[in-house]
């Protein structure tokens, strides 16, 4: 949830900032804090925090945090692994942060891993004198993929915002902080705004004790801990973290996090107790919802009908910062109506193959981490499917059906890349778009990647599809073989990784009632 383009396409959004008036926001804003971090990190004690990983009220992981500290400087290691239900079955996903800061709390270097199968990610970065980033990409068999990303000042990763929260003021309900953050999920900076809404008092277990009849840990010794609950938004004003911290900048209750719970317990409660029952799990049960988390391949569902109108009514959650409306999707009030694009839409005002480099549109043809567009297997095959056409829309609509006939469509849980997609020739809807975005961009189309909820069988499931530029952004869909792709597209969000996080926010609280499908 990261450099032009790096990560995500939401940079778009992003460069519309004027630039003067942001850094002026910075220097005003940010460092301000920040250079009152370098007095408090002197304060940073070392010890260790550890979280049962709770989805819709059942313990699915265990993580962890630790603070080291040296002479020169400090380390935070941050470690999540969670069993996740999908398509009926459970899928082990592991994440590690590693960073290491000066003792005024600026990031000198971090590295993170994760595996969630099919695409594992090792990304590293190294920052040079608050004014350059290095950060290098490798998933899976593909080369390393190197960005240099210009910075304004010091930066912060997510994983530290609560410890810089609470160790720059005292914490104050009302207090609202801005912080420049790099997500090395999304592989961008972003400027984030933590707001502390509310203070309270939790009673936290410190220890354990064993109980033999029951083979369980059990909490003991309760410590009365103050905390305060921090709220998070971005510059692209969708939300994010939401928590509470204590004095130390310690999580003690994180909900909503990439849609799961972070509860702090004692190590045994939270490590020996889901171990045990792990192993005693079957396949996950969806419950009876309109919404799912899963996407349709993991639910076995195939698109059926095509739907030229869609009206439904959404309700129950903020969708301020999440890309609602736009071309195809009209929003008036709570009620959304979707359009699938006429035939008169899909013509392209430009020529392959660099008809389209010299307009505003050229961002959307850019090399991307693990949107490898430069990559020689990716130029090779775009150059083949593209062959001597310079119509966007027929060489577009070539690739679409490409990417739909050679992948297998499989459940997947991992981070995309294209290249992998393509030496692996199987995915699910994330790496169908991915591939299909890379091609278009390497061929000329200017493209993006979309995500939202697809309706099928009467239910709402994640979804992922391209859309690509022609005389406006049309969507398509690769995974279901659909050019354009139909009205059962309810787009949330444009971008990579990040944006496409944020949606996990939104599966509890929306509701979607359906009006009209045609």
């Amino acid at each position: 949830m990261v450099s032009s383009r790096r990560g995500r396409m939401a940079a778009g959004v992003i460069g519309l900032w004027v630039g003067g008036l942001a850094l002026l926001a910075k220097k005003e804003l940010f460092r301000p804090h920040m250079d009152k971090l370098g007095e408090a990190g002197m304060s940073v004690s070392p010890g260790a925090s550890y979280y049962a990983v709770l989805q819709q009220g059942q313990q699915i992981g265990f993580a962890s945090s630790t603070v080291d500290t040296t002479d020169g400087g400090i380390s935070v290691h941050d470690y999540l692994v969670a069993d996740l239900p999908v398509g009926g079955a459970l899928h082990r996903a592991t994440a590690r942060t590693e960073v290491e800061l000066t003792r005024a709390l600026r990031v000198n270097r971090f590295k993170m891993q994760v595996d969630a199968g099919l695409t594992p990610i090792d990304a590293s970065g190294q920052v040079f004198g608050d004014t350059l980033l290095m950060v290098a990409v490798r998933s899976a068999t593909t080369q390393v993929d190197t960005h240099r990303v210009k910075l304004d000042g010091p930066i912060l990763l997510p994983t530290l915002v609560p410890l810089a929260v609470a160790l720059g003021d005292r914490p104050k309900k009302g207090a609202r902080i801005s912080l420049p953050v790099f997500d090395p999920i999304a592989l961008a900076p972003r400027d984030i705004h933590v707001t502390i809404d509310a203070e309270s008092v939790f009673v936290i277990q410190d220890s354990s004790v064993f109980d033999a009849q029951r083979a369980r840990w059990n909490g003991a010794r309760a410590d009365t801990v103050r905390a305060w609950r921090l709220a998070t938004d971005s510059a692209t004003g969708a939300s994010g973290f939401r928590g509470w911290v204590d004095a130390q900048g310690r999580l003690v209750l994180a909900t909503q996090l990439l849609g799961m719970t972070l509860e702090r317990r004692p190590y045994e409660v939270a490590f020996e107790n889901w171990k045990a029952d792990a192993g005693k799990r079957g396949g996950a049960v969806a419950a009876d919802r309109d919404i799912y988390e899963t996407t349709a391949i993991a639910a076995n569902k195939r698109l059926r009908e095509n739907i030229a109108a869609l009206r439904v009514r959404l309700t129950g959650a903020d969708l301020a910062g999440f890309d609602v409306k736009g071309y195809r999707q009209r929003l008036r009030g709570d009620t959304l109506t979707i359009m699938r694009e006429e035939p008169s839409a899909l013509k392209g005002g430009y020529a392959l193959p660099n008809g389209a480099r010299g307009s505003m549109m050229a961002l959307f043809l850019d090399a991307e981490p693990l949107l490898e567009v430069n990559n020689p297997k990716i130029v090779a095959l775009a150059s083949r499917l593209r062959g001597s056409d310079t119509d966007p829309r027929v060489v577009a609509e070539r690739i679409n059906r490409w990417v739909y006939d050679s992948l297998k469509k499989t459940i997947t849980i991992g981070v995309p890349s294209a290249v992998a997609t393509l030496e692996a020739r199987r995915g699910d809807c994330n790496e169908h778009t991915q591939l299909a975005v890379a091609l278009s961009r390497a061929a000329g189309v200017p493209a993006r990647v979309a995500a939202g909820l697809a309706y099928l069988d009467g239910k709402f499931y994640y979804h992922a599809w391209p859309e690509i530029w022609l005389e406006r952004w049309v969507a398509i869909d690769p995974t279901f073989g659909q050019f354009p792709a139909d009205a059962a597209h309810l787009r949330l969000t444009v971008g990579g990784l990040g944006r496409q996080a944020e949606l996990l926010r939104l599966m509890g609280p929306l509701k979607i009632e359906v009006l009209e499908a045609n």
